[in-house]
């Protein structure tokens, strides 16, 4: 096909920064659905070593960007179970 080869960009260089915007968009977007794969409070990956994934974050920030919020001050409105 033609523009995909380093041949064909040598030809047209104007092509490179479609490419790298497309990299970058994409890398963003695998990094993002990384972070909430691991990092969100909904999403347990072992049930054994953490019941209760939601107790971790209860006077954590959990949002990605909160310029306003320090959420370490703020007591969390969830009721707390105890046994």
């Amino acid at each position: 096909m033609q523009g995909m080869t380093m041949a064909s960009l040598k030809k047209n260089p104007a092509l490179i920064p479609l490419y790298v915007c497309i990299a970058l968009g994409s890398a963003g977007a695998v990094f993002y659905t990384l972070r909430l794969a691991l990092r969100s409070p909904e999403v347990t990956w072992s049930r054994k070593n953490n019941p209760e994934p939601w107790e971790e974050f209860r006077n954590k920030q959990h949002k990605f960007y909160s310029p306003v919020r320090d959420y370490s001050n703020i007591n969390s409105p969830a009721p707390k179970y105890t046994d």
